[in-house]
């Protein structure tokens, strides 16, 4: 199967989601708790089409939907795609699903964003699950391969590697060995799209990694009342786990990690062991309630 193909496979298990600002494509799988995955860049939605269908058959609902500018979703040109921004979209896209409350899983720059909205709707979290990240922003330095998009020229001549057979190398360097060409072909041409992926650009050169919105979600993952982990792609070369995990663990207060196979894009590689992962976090969080009812 090709790309187009791939792509079109998949949006037909979504639907379209009218958001103020952005529309967008949800796709929702599965009966139970809801479980809302955010995707990072220079991915989309199609980064947890794996996971869905591994949440489902634990018995919760796994949901996914694609930021403004990248996937499947809107890309005008005048919208916010700062964290900020991003964050107060999606909340709007969560109340226009019908979605209240809901289990957290971020990735990538689906973190900052992710705590953001920790930070302004703590009550309708039930728990959070950390895939390979940060929470340092004031002093992230992006790695080298995705510093040039942020670049006004550079940006532009180096985004067109998603149309070449690099993109497919870099995936499998940095991402996973878990894909083939039509996967990574797919990845490529839902970045790029119909606006050649200028919105992409303008998300990179749009990352708030200042102290106080620093400050602002740490002190929110310190004063949440829910549980939380992290899960770690265990071979990630761009967010190395023994370099950024400890600094999650101290934010989140934990004491260990899970460590899985994987690179940065973990869900392609242990889709399985991440669901079981949060499932079990589900399920001694719904036991902890029932027993405290008794």
């Amino acid at each position: 199967m090709n790309a187009t193909r791939l792509i079109e496979e998949w949006r037909r298990q979504g639907r379209v989601l009218e958001v103020e600002g952005a529309n967008t494509v949800l796709w929702r799988m599965g009966q139970g708790e809801t479980v809302i995955c955010v995707h990072g860049v220079p991915t989309s939605g199609f980064l947890y089409r794996k996971l869905l269908p591994e949440l489902a058959s634990l018995g919760l609902e796994g949901v996914t939907l694609d930021l403004p500018g990248l996937g499947l979703a809107g890309r005008p040109a005048d919208f916010d795609y700062s964290w900020s921004g991003l964050t107060a979209w999606y909340l709007k896209a969560i109340d226009a699903a019908g979605i209240i409350n809901f289990h957290l899983v971020v990735h990538d720059i689906g973190r900052p964003i992710g705590f953001d909205v920790i930070r302004r709707v703590p009550d309708r979290v039930k728990s959070l699950t950390v895939l390979n990240t940060l929470v340092d922003v004031s002093q992230f330095q992006r790695p080298w391969v995705m510093e040039p998009f942020a670049w006004p020229v550079i940006g532009r001549l180096w985004l067109q590697s998603a149309r070449t057979l690099m993109f497919y190398f870099l995936i499998r360097t940095y991402g996973t060995r878990n894909i083939n060409r039509a996967e990574a072909d797919a990845y490529g041409q839902l970045l790029l799209r119909l606006d050649s992926g200028r919105a992409f650009l303008q998300i990179m050169r749009s990352f708030e990694r200042t102290p106080a919105f620093e400050q602002g979600i740490k002190a929110a993952l310190k004063a949440r009342k829910f549980p939380a982990q992290i899960i770690w792609g265990k071979d990630d070369p761009a967010l190395r786990m023994k370099k950024y995990a400890p600094h999650l663990l101290k934010a989140l207060d934990l004491e260990s990690y899970e460590a899985v196979y994987g690179k940065h894009f973990l869900q392609e590689d242990s889709s399985r062991a991440i669901a079981s992962l949060i499932a079990r976090m589900i399920s001694a969080l719904s036991s902890s309630v029932e027993q405290l009812s008794l």
